[in-house]
């Protein structure tokens, strides 16, 4: 086992060698990355994924040995460590996906060559995703899917969609679902756009007809993907406890601690001891939330769910809001203003719509209340009537 200075002194000399600051901008999280050849590079040094096996691109470190790598990459402004933690796409396939499709599309989510997308919530289905009714029959080799999907991010740019779907009627909801990569680019599937507050269409509403999935790209056993979609959420509220898109453009600055205290001494309030103490809160709640997603990291093993996850997302949510809120009250009546001309008024606005974004995908505010009161305090769980009735047999409105 190498120590942590061979770890750190490989590393440091490797991106020495290779790490140059001029890859193309990633305008967007979502579709294809443009940075996919040096990700390639980095997933091919086994820099990646460092806490997974060999065999499966890693290094078999353990988590501190890990963070040395990320450090070292973090210090020189390169991406592609820490993937065994923050991809989602990457460790649901690793853990659930056959070994052919797997050894097919790991390299690729890592490398970031293919778009991915979420096909879960549902006109009917979106806080109760055990409701799902888009339907997946097996024909052969393959499966033919039906149905609709809704608030599907990034849909338009994706290669893959992490689909749920319904593959047996005559059990209770949560065991007839089923969880597949299935393939965007085919007739069979329509996507439309959705318009956003924010002005913006990363949303979509996604139609299936008849669409295709080959058998070998189902996650987990058949009518086990209930199991397989509670792992790739917790990645998703990971992620999402973690950050949360700050700016409207990708030119914009990313939100920052100081950004608040910088913007309280522009506008000449900086002295205010009422501001100064909501500052200092709102601060306090992003540096708390940080120490507890890594906790919840630290918790996630490979393939495993964390109710400590919905934690961290929860607190991400109040503290967009109340950062927003506080935006607004520093800034008085220019909060009124937008465009390009009042960029502070049109920063702070974008952020209070943008706010909701957070609250309501991955699992809304009231979910991860729910998750929190019965997985993490052992609360009784709500009453749920259709818990073990048939599927086929559940009234929907």
């Amino acid at each position: 086992m190498p120590t942590n200075e061979d770890i750190r002194a490989e590393v440091r000399a490797w991106l020495a060698a290779h790490w140059h600051d001029d890859l193309p901008a990633r305008t967007q999280s979502f579709g294809r990355d443009p940075r996919s050849d040096w990700l390639a590079k980095v997933v091919a040094a086994r820099w990646a994924v460092p806490r997974w096996s060999q065999e499966w691109l890693g290094r078999g470190l353990d988590d501190a040995q890990a963070r040395i790598i990320e450090e070292e990459f973090s210090a020189v402004g390169a991406p592609g460590s820490g993937q065994d933690r923050t991809n989602l796409w990457a460790n649901t396939a690793l853990k659930f996906a056959r070994e052919s499709f797997k050894a097919e599309i790991v390299p690729e989510l890592l490398s970031g060559s293919v778009g991915m997308c979420l096909l879960y919530s549902e006109p009917g289905a979106g806080s109760d995703l055990a409701a799902t009714r888009t339907r997946a029959d097996a024909q052969g080799d393959t499966f033919v899917v039906t149905g609709q999907k809704v608030w599907t991010s990034g849909a338009h740019l994706a290669d893959y969609g992490m689909l749920l779907a319904r593959t047996d009627w005559d059990v209770p909801k949560h065991k007839g679902l089923s969880f597949f990569f299935l393939p965007m680019k085919q007739k069979g599937v329509e996507i439309r756009p959705i318009n956003q507050i924010t002005g913006e269409s990363h949303f979509n509403e996604v139609f299936l007809d008849a669409a295709v999935v080959p058998a070998a790209n189902l996650l987990g056993p058949l009518n086990g993907g209930w199991a397989v979609l509670q792992t790739a959420l917790a990645y998703e509220r990971s992620l999402m406890g973690d950050m949360a898109r700050g700016t409207r453009t990708a030119s914009q600055p990313p939100v920052r601690d100081e950004d608040l205290l910088e913007l309280a001494r522009d506008v000449g309030k900086l002295g205010d001891p009422a501001y100064r103490q909501r500052i200092a809160q709102v601060t306090a709640y992003r540096i708390l939330n940080r120490l507890n997603t890594r906790r919840g990291k630290a918790e996630l093993a490979q393939g495993t769910s964390s109710p400590i996850m919905s934690l961290g997302k929860l607190a991400m949510s109040r503290i967009l809001h109340e950062e927003a809120r506080l935006r607004t009250d520093l800034l008085e009546v220019e909060s009124l203003l937008e465009g390009e001309a009042h960029p502070r008024a049109d920063r702070a606005n974008f952020l209070a719509l943008d706010a909701y974004f957070t609250s309501i995908g991955g699992g809304t505010d009231q979910i991860q209340r729910n998750i929190i009161g019965e997985r993490l305090l052992g609360l009784p769980k709500e009453p749920e009537v259709d818990r073990d009735v048939a599927f086929r047999k559940v009234r929907a409105g």
